[in-house]
């Protein structure tokens, strides 16, 4: 039998509001007059996931994987980013066990979307959507978010991956 090897990560994003972007959580388009200002979609669910999934795993962040100064990331959909994580973690032998978030936002309403933003962040990994959980709160008024200039999120994961047994050798 060989030991499990579990390994926590958590990620953080933040992303001001502007005019004239689409506002894009979890993958799904939210009906709102405001996006996120940010070289890919903005996606600050999707994104902070990829960061505790990259921690958790020891593969840096976001930013080094899918940098801010490669045009071929330009408006990229972060749910290809996500999908790519998933990719390379696997690879690695990783497997997610699950991921708990929280999206931190004064508006939009975001339950009305958690259910979709699961299962479209479920596909893009092969998770089925139960290993996903998403929370939402406000900041009661205060702070940048409180004043609707942007949101933020924050995830945790729990991975594990199959490691072989360490042998000593007598001398």
């Amino acid at each position: 039998m060989h030991p499990m090897n579990f390994r926590t990560g958590i990620g953080h994003d933040t992303h001001r509001f502007v005019a004239g972007r689409p506002l894009i959580l979890g993958g799904e388009h939210l009906d709102y007059p405001l996006g996120l200002l940010g070289h890919s979609d903005a996606d600050v669910l999707t994104h902070a996931i990829c960061d505790a999934l990259l921690g958790a795993a020891g593969l840096g962040d976001i930013g080094e994987l899918f940098p801010d100064s490669d045009p071929a990331y330009e408006n990229v959909c972060s749910m290809e980013l996500l999908e790519q994580t998933g990719n390379l973690l696997f690879r690695k032998k990783f497997r997610i066990i699950n991921i708990d978030a929280i999206l931190f936002a004064q508006e939009p309403k975001i339950s009305p979307h958690k259910i979709k933003m699961k299962r479209n962040l479920a596909k893009a990994l092969g998770l089925h959507p139960d290993r996903i959980n998403i929370k939402a709160t406000t900041t009661e008024g205060l702070d940048a978010i409180g004043r609707k200039e942007g949101m933020a999120a924050t995830a945790m994961v729990l991975l594990w991956r199959e490691v072989e047994r360490m042998v000593c050798k007598a001398d």
